[in-house]
């Protein structure tokens, strides 16, 4: 069940959200949200693999999105 959850931040900080969500395609919420799970798998101690951990950051700068990484997956499935 979702639930309404009110957040008082600064107007910057705000619009800084909504334009990395624009960039994302996904809504503030689903961007708090995903950064909530986040957190929580890191409180519950998921281990990340040294693999996975050397891919970190891997693609920071490179200009590609989901919504690049979706047109791949048409593109290839199509």
């Amino acid at each position: 069940m979702n639930t309404k959850l009110t957040l008082r931040l600064d107007e910057k900080l705000i619009a800084s959200a909504k334009r990395h969500s624009a960039r994302s395609g996904k809504s503030v919420s689903q961007l708090v949200s995903d950064y909530f799970a986040l957190i929580d798998a890191q409180d519950r101690d998921v281990e990340i693999t040294p693999r996975v951990r050397s891919l970190r950051g891997v693609l920071a700068g490179s200009g590609l999105d989901e919504r690049d990484y979706r047109r791949h997956l048409e593109d290839k499935h199509l």
